[in-house]
């Protein structure tokens, strides 16, 4: 038996802010778009593989996204962490922390919280990924 992980799915208030977050500071391309009376859900994948991440918007629900405990970040990793960080503080998301370069780990990294607050961890792999991931360096 082998499992693979797919895909996951958030919450956001409005998916128009969403995308312009996710798809064009991020740059991942929608690769599907579900729409019905009751909510919006569009699906973003690198072309060169990685899990997909799932936006949806529930239109009955006005409440704003409670953070709780459950997710902690969400991992970009990307081949020039300074550019996608500066794209990201240009559009209006908020910095944790600028791109550092790690003591204890070959890699670059930056946090924004995006439009919806979500924690999101911006890494560049100095020297390659695990065996696996994709490398954003090699395509």
């Amino acid at each position: 038996m082998t499992q693979i992980l797919s895909q996951f799915c958030i919450n956001v208030r409005d998916m128009d802010k969403a995308l312009e977050f996710w798809h064009e500071v991020c740059e991942l391309p929608i690769v599907n778009r579900i729409e019905t009376d009751d909510f919006v859900e569009v699906m973003l994948q690198s072309e060169h593989g990685g899990s997909r991440l799932q936006l949806a918007q529930h239109f009955a629900n006005e409440d704003p996204i409670e953070m709780g405990t459950s997710v902690w970040k969400i991992y970009i990793n990307t081949s020039d962490c300074r550019r996608v960080y500066d794209r990201a503080i240009a559009a209006g998301c908020e910095s944790v922390t600028e791109p550092t370069e790690t003591d204890r780990w070959p890699v670059i990294l930056a946090f924004v919280h995006d439009f919806d607050g979500y924690l999101v961890e911006f890494v560049e792999h100095k020297e390659g990924t695990r065996p696996g991931v994709p490398d954003p360096k090699k395509v």
